[in-house]
């Protein structure tokens, strides 16, 4: 057995691979990364894209605009080729913002919601916003995860515009099922954005909050001029005036991580919405009754 096969299956061992990925220094290990993915040396980047495939088999890179990439960052934060994504058009849809493998979903019980089996967290912790949390009492949840050989960019969900969101500093934890399972309230621990959406030509609401983690701390959004990332101090209110369509380009993680939807109980959710499945930007999430 070669060293990287040996590398592979201690990894994909949980205990094994929760140590690995969190038992670190963690927001060292993630400003280290935010450095050395943006070498733009061929050497570094072409090693670094032959170690990532063979530890990720599932990165592909068919569907990408460019495949010659000028660093392992560049990699990450790929753009789609024209048409790779079709835009669900029905206009009582709201559609996924991202690519992502649906974790937790479902209704939240007063402002209670779940992370994984036995791990609760609330409205409060998360979203650090009153008003915000009685908007979406007994609403609806939906959590995606963004796994790092997928696409990272992340779009607006229906024609809506953003006036203001919250930046809420805070850890790096990773983000997987297995720290998921370990981790109480992990989401409410790590960095995050709170997107409040104003939804056009529907009298509802639906919040985003990207959720970032380990090697990942760092949230670009398209409507801002700054990087939301460990260098910037937090919680703090951003006023903006950004409009979308949907479909349209809202920003994108460096890595890989989390968006939550939050929708309020006028919405219900879609029949393919079922744990574990993968779904693509673009199709449709939530329904207003």
């Amino acid at each position: 057995m070669s060293l990287f096969s040996l590398m592979k299956r201690l990894t994909q061992q949980e205990e094994i691979n929760f140590l690995l990925t969190n038992r670190i220094p963690r927001r060292y290990a993630t400003l280290f990364m935010g450095w050395f993915s943006r070498i733009e040396n061929p050497i570094i980047r072409n090693s670094s894209l032959a170690v990532w495939k063979l530890f990720s088999e599932e990165l592909d890179l068919a569907d990408a605009k460019n495949t010659q990439f000028a660093s392992l960052h560049d990699c990450f934060i790929r753009e789609l080729k024209e048409g790779a994504r079709s835009i669900d058009s029905d206009p009582k849809n709201i559609t996924s913002p991202c690519d992502a493998q649906v974790g937790a979903y479902g209704d939240i019980e007063g402002i209670s919601l779940i992370q994984a089996k036995g791990f609760p967290y609330t409205l409060t912790d998360l979203l650090a916003d009153d008003e915000l949390v009685e908007r979406y009492r007994d609403g609806k949840y939906i959590t995606l995860r963004l796994k790092s050989t997928m696409y990272h960019r992340f779009h607006a969900p229906y024609d809506c515009e953003v006036s203001d969101l919250t930046y809420i500093s805070g850890d790096t934890w990773n983000v997987n099922p297995i720290a998921l399972k370990r981790i109480e309230r992990l989401y409410c621990k790590n960095e995050r954005a709170v997107i409040d959406i104003n939804l056009k030509h529907i009298d509802a609401s639906i919040t985003l909050v990207p959720v970032a983690a380990i090697l990942v701390a760092s949230i670009q959004l398209n409507f801002l001029k700054e990087t939301l990332n460990l260098k910037y101090k937090g919680p703090n209110k951003i006023k903006c005036n950004a409009q979308f369509s949907k479909g349209d380009e809202m920003g994108y993680f460096q890595h890989g991580s989390t968006i939550i939807i939050f929708a309020s109980k006028e919405f219900s959710i879609c029949d393919k919405v079922e744990q574990g499945v993968t779904i693509r930007m673009g199709e449709p999430l939530l329904q207003i009754d």
